[in-house]
């Protein structure tokens, strides 16, 4: 294979596989849904929601005909969900999945609110959740006639904060659109209680909680996507804290292929991956910052979003090894496959990789190497002179240096001996050099 062919070839592999590992998960989106107000805190019904309070809405945004499967967390990657304050559950009619909500109860206290998980789908009957500024249908949750105001009956409603922080308020738009592909065989474990059907996890008002983790639990459907299928941004769920929300997802998703569907599982570290498990930056929160260009040492795949001052060295491409003839100082990733070595240059042709190569002043008449098959020892003699510096480097058949010398001749007759020589029975390469001449010889060893 020619030196270039190689390098193309393997930068498309480099490239192929980067872009199949992400292409199915275009990233996360983090909407702060809504921040509570005096109003709202005023609420007994629903259970204490301090003013300040936000509501997170959580996005996976998905390629065009990709779907969700599932939310899992499994050994060694458990699902997190965390905050620095608990999490809000509304205790008159929260629910732990966003599938469970009665449509019309949403309107009620601070219902719309609740902390749950989702699988694309809101409600029990039509809806599923969309950013609100992809909304345009206007609101069920908030507004003056549609809120009930809560315990205090506060006579506009509740959820009717405009603060600019939230984006658009929840009296013009509430996340909620028709969801034409509903989701279907819906499922968990791990979250309920399967004896007692209560829920004790921060998706239930039950225990107070600020943290939920687990490498045992599940939500899973037929296939969830997002009510626009062009944009396929996919809720999985919401969460209402006054502290700093963190979080890491792994999910099962659905992807076409030429002979039908293969579902892959994305997680969120890659401490242990498993054959069948790809990495995904995305699915960690607060995103972590870094060198996401794949073209600097300083890239990882673990990076979500780019720091510009973190790429710092572009990545040379060569081989690294002074031994090789085609050695490249510049280089600092090196690629042993294009390495080229006297006796063995990878099927690469020498002549191209090493076109600086000479051995016009060394003839194999002028040079001899004795004896050949040799057992412990070897005497080179050449037209040497005196105090000249002599490279002697000896590689085993397929390229790897084994011995190594670097002196000066101090034989005035122009012989080098190397004694002790203790290998394996087999085929050699004796590489001498002077200067810029170059002799090679095949050895065998006894």
């Amino acid at each position: 294979m020619k030196l270039r062919n190689f390098i193309s070839a393997f930068c498309f592999f480099c490239i192929f596989f980067g872009l199949s590992a992400q292409t199915d998960i275009e990233g996360v989106i983090v909407e702060k849904y809504y921040i509570s107000d005096s109003n709202d805190a005023t609420d007994t019904l629903g259970g204490g929601l301090e003013e300040g309070t936000v509501t997170y809405r959580i996005f996976i945004d998905l390629a065009p005909g990709r779907k969700i499967r599932k939310i899992y967390g499994a050994e060694n990657h458990p699902l997190i969900f965390s905050s620095t304050e608990n999490f809000f559950n509304n205790k008159e009619d929260g629910q732990s999945f966003a599938d469970q909500f009665n449509k019309s109860r949403l309107d009620e206290n601070t219902v719309a609110l609740d902390s749950w998980l989702a699988l694309g789908k809101i409600t029990t009957s039509v809806f599923g959740g969309v950013l609100k500024e992809n909304d345009t249908n206007g609101s069920l949750v908030a507004g003056i006639g549609v809120n009930d105001g809560g315990s205090s009956e506060i006579a506009d409603g509740l959820l009717n904060n405009t603060n600019p922080e939230a984006g658009i308020p929840l009296s013009e738009a509430d996340g909620l659109d028709t969801l034409r592909n509903q989701p279907g065989s819906l499922a968990s474990y791990g979250i309920v209680d399967l004896i007692t059907g209560q829920d004790s996890t921060i998706f239930g008002s039950i225990i107070p909680s600020n943290y939920f983790g687990s490498t045992n639990v599940g939500y899973q459907c037929s296939g969830a996507t997002g009510v626009d299928s062009l944009l396929n941004h996919v809720i999985i769920a919401q969460l209402t804290t006054k502290g700093e929300l963190a979080f890491e997802i792994n999910l099962e998703v659905e992807r076409p292929t030429l002979t039908g569907i293969e579902v892959i599982k994305y997680v969120a570290n890659n401490e242990v991956l498993s054959n069948d498990e790809v990495l995904s930056p995305f699915l960690k929160y607060p995103p972590q910052c870094g060198c996401t260009d794949p073209d600097y040492l300083e890239f990882s795949e673990a990076y979500s979003c780019l720091d510009q001052d973190s790429c710092r060295t572009l990545i040379v491409l060569g081989c690294t090894d002074p031994l090789a003839c085609n050695y490249d100082p510049q280089a600092n990733f090196n690629i042993q496959n294009v390495c080229c070595y006297i006796g063995n240059c990878n099927d690469l042709d020498i002549s191209l990789v090493c076109p600086n190569l000479s051995v016009a002043d060394i003839s194999k008449d002028q040079i001899t190497v004795s004896p050949n098959p040799a057992q412990s020892f070897l005497q080179i003699q050449g037209p040497f002179k005196f105090q000249e510096r002599i490279d002697i480097s000896l590689f085993n058949s397929v390229g790897s240096i084994i011995l190594n010398h670097n002196s000066v001749c101090t034989n005035s007759e122009g012989g080098y001996l190397i004694n002790d020589l203790n290998l394996i029975p087999g085929i050699y390469y004796l590489h001498v050099k002077t200067g810029d001449n170059l002799f090679t010889e095949k050895l065998i060893f006894q």
